[in-house]
């Protein structure tokens, strides 16, 4: 990881959700990917440190990864919220979120714009690049720190799994395709950081995964 980037991960809520910061130490400053049920962790640590919170990005809109957003908004209004285009409505659509599904009625705030594949969002000291890897969700994606190394992976690929695709909006077929042409490809020593578990790194998956 580069000298000046940092990454804390938060697991959150009663379904485990891997969130993470990922900023500037100097500068004090960052973006915030996913925020799960109970936050207060990761708001804790942002108070503490004071930093600002310049994007709030959704790997995905599955409830579990938006339902703390509003509460990250609270304290950072002026954080930009990022997510696929193809899941623009999923936030504030509890169908579409799963949780009308899981019994648990979620409504997240509406993203302030959509990114798609290979966007290169940030800037010259903090910056990402967007892999769309469809397939557990349909906006799903992954975002990569290549000059880092490392990948935060949404519920796209685990240690020694894959997301789960079914769901009402999911598809196997289109994520094993994504997976296989978009993040085996990246180097071995990449590190994934998933939307639950341990992390990983991209070599160990593509040696031991037994579902790729």
């Amino acid at each position: 990881m580069e000298e000046n980037l940092t990454l804390e991960q938060f697991t959150l809520g009663e379904w485990m959700t891997n969130c993470y910061y990922i900023g500037l130490k100097e500068e004090k400053r960052g973006w915030v990917f996913d925020a799960g049920f109970s936050p207060s962790p990761m708001i804790d640590f942002l108070k503490q440190e004071g930093i600002l919170v310049e994007k709030l990005i959704f790997t995905h809109a599955h409830l579990d990864h938006i339902a703390g957003a509003k509460d990250i908004l609270s304290i950072y209004p002026e954080a930009e919220i990022l997510i696929h285009s193809d899941e623009m409505d999923f936030p504030v659509n509890p169908d579409l979120n799963l949780s009308t599904m899981a019994g648990r009625m979620v409504i997240g705030p509406e993203p302030d714009r959509g990114v798609k594949d290979q966007d290169l969002i940030g800037d010259k000291n903090l910056s990402c690049r967007v892999i769309h890897t469809p397939g557990h969700s349909p906006g799903g994606s992954c975002f990569y720190f290549e000059e880092s190394g490392f990948l935060i992976a949404g519920d796209t690929l685990f240690q020694g799994s894959v997301g789960r695709y079914d769901f009402p909006t999911s598809d196997g077929e289109s994520l094993f395709k994504a997976i296989r042409e978009k993040l085996m490809i990246l180097p071995d020593e990449t590190i994934v950081y998933p939307g639950h578990g341990p992390s990983t790194t991209i070599g160990a998956e593509r040696k031991s995964n037994a579902y790729l």
